[in-house]
């Protein structure tokens, strides 16, 4: 045993975590990777935001492949336990298992970060493979190459949590993140004395080209793979389960159910299965309180440069999301060796993979309450952010002057921030007028449920504006370019939307209030908006 092969630390602290109150067996991942040993396709990425239970895991899987002890007290007793092959590869291989996050003391340099690396494996090998000629100044493939040549083709597990973790440290230059990868090639690409590569960290693998250096991994990010995807975070039956462990072990509860969900679901795989942030959950149950429990946010400092600094106009988006909008985008790889964003897909790709934003149906948006209180802490907060300010002020006054049947100062309102925040400068359809729309009616969020081409009456209405107190006024918006405000609100009469506020079969009325028409048009090429404001009943 030694402090990268056959290590007892993840044993132990995987020992610890399974007795744990709010434990949550996840160990059938074991079970998903046995198809990877000895294949040619054995080298697999998991990559996950943090808190998301990637250490845990690593630990994990390097208790149960490891021979550094019998780890059979920990996994007879999990759902690992009840597959065939648990016994064919529990406990019967040499596992490597490396934390990359951890440094040298006073760590000032890669030459100091990877040299700890190498001697540290190099002198594990030598203590366990006597009879080896390995060279202590040699590189470290080198020596695992002697071992399995000399040691009847002994193989290796290796297990690599955190690997990207030396991309967030200041000191790290340029030409290092290419030394970097090509140590990780050396280390495992196309080399015998590899049985199965598991790897975790935040950033996917940076590709270089397509004849990367490391292309022998396959790849899981969050966004781009479903698979494994039921082992990152709490599912809902899982939350349920650890709720109720919650009523029978707290004497005064103070959480609901819709508390946690509230707080900390909202995350989507690819195949649209919900999760939740694990840390979070835990601690919330652990605590009996509700809270915003993300706690080091540094990697925000990486993407945080293009928000503030408006990079590709990103700002207007993301006071859409902070008022709970999801904002269209093309999640792209975000590459570790990619630190200068250019566009707005790359800006919001590298929020997606730092876990500040979730990504569904082709769209980006903050997820929970946690991260939506994250934002308003870090960024809102910031000088540059003070137009979200203006603009929650000028939206209150247009949904007041809206409610007040004020047609012509909602129409200069609109002109006016059309005119300071639109990216389109002139309309070409009514999905452009849209935009300015979305933006005029923040405010109207905490008051109102805002549905868009919702079903009503005779076919579907641009925007209903739902009270959540159903005494106050409905609405009903209908957008039209190149039209005017009245052929607007002769649709809405025609084809009856008004209806849906009546509810479907059996609901009770949505509003006992009034229920307000607003037509909105603007002509193409124009800056001059129009409204027209009907009482219909």
């Amino acid at each position: 045993m030694g402090y990268f092969l056959n290590s007892l630390e993840p044993v132990e602290n995987y020992r610890i975590a399974s007795q744990s109150e709010y434990f949550v067996d996840k160990s059938l991942l074991i079970k998903d990777l046995f198809p990877f040993f000895n294949q040619a396709d054995r080298d697999i990425c998991i990559t996950r935001p943090r808190r998301f239970g990637k250490t845990m895991m690593a630990q994990m899987i390097a208790s149960f492949f490891s021979k550094a002890t019998d780890s059979s007290d920990i996994f007879d007793h999990l759902q690992i336990a009840g597959i065939p092959e648990y016994r064919d590869y529990r406990n019967r291989y040499q596992v490597i298992f490396m934390d990359f996050s951890k440094m040298p003391r006073n760590c000032k340099s890669y030459a100091q970060y990877i040299e700890r690396i190498e001697k540290r494996l190099i002198k594990d090998l030598m203590k366990a493979y006597p009879d080896a000629d390995i060279d202590p100044e040699g590189a470290v493939w080198e020596a695992l190459s002697e071992v399995f040549n000399e040691y009847n083709g002994e193989k290796f597990v290796f297990v690599i949590d955190e690997w990207d973790c030396i991309f967030h440290k200041d000191f790290l230059k340029k030409n290092e993140q290419k030394e970097f990868i090509d140590f990780l090639a050396g280390l495992i690409k196309n080399q015998a004395y590899v049985a199965m590569t598991y790897m975790t960290g935040i950033l996917p693998i940076a590709k270089y080209s397509s004849g990367s250096t490391i292309n022998n991994f396959l790849e899981y990010t969050i966004a781009t793979q479903s698979k494994f995807s039921e082992y990152f975070g709490f599912t809902d039956q899982e939350v349920d389960a650890l709720y109720k462990k919650y009523l029978d072990r707290e004497k005064e509860p103070l959480l609901t159910r819709e508390n946690l969900r509230e707080w900390y679901d909202g995350y989507h795989t690819l195949n649209g299965v919900k999760l939740y942030n694990p840390r979070s959950v835990v601690y919330a149950l652990t605590n009996n309180r509700i809270a915003s429990y993300w706690t080091g946010s540094g990697p925000y400092s990486e993407v945080k440069k293009y928000i503030v600094n408006d990079i590709a106009g990103v700002k207007t988006d993301v006071a859409l999301m902070v008022e709970g909008e999801a904002v269209p985008a093309n999640v792209e790889e975000y590459a570790a060796s990619s630190m200068e964003l250019q566009t707005k897909n790359e800006i919001f790709s590298a929020m997606l993979v730092y876990g500040f934003l979730n990504y569904e149906n082709g769209c980006v948006s903050i997820p929970n309450r946690e991260l939506m209180e994250e934002f308003k802490n870090t960024i809102v907060k910031e000088a540059s952010y003070d137009y979200l300010r203006d603009f929650e002020r000028e939206s209150r006054r247009i949904l007041e002057r809206t409610l007040a049947l004020d047609a012509d100062a909602v129409a200069e309102a609109l002109s006016y921030i059309h005119d300071s925040e639109s990216p389109h400068k002139i309309y070409l359809d009514e999905s452009e007028l849209s935009s300015t729309v979305k933006l005029a009616y923040l405010a109207a969020r905490g008051q109102y449920r805002i549905e868009q081409e919702d079903q009503a009456g005779k076919g579907y209405v641009d925007y209903i504006f739902y009270p959540r107190n159903g005494k106050d006024d409905g609405l009903i918006l209908e957008l039209k370019v190149d039209r005017t405000p009245e052929a607007a609100i002769k649709q809405i009469r025609d084809k009856n939307y008004a209806l849906r506020f009546q509810g479907r079969m059996g609901e009770k009325p949505l509003t006992t209030g009034r229920i307000l028409a607003v037509g909105i048009s603007c002509q193409k090429g124009s800056k001059k908006h129009r409204c027209k404001i009907e009482v219909l009943q």
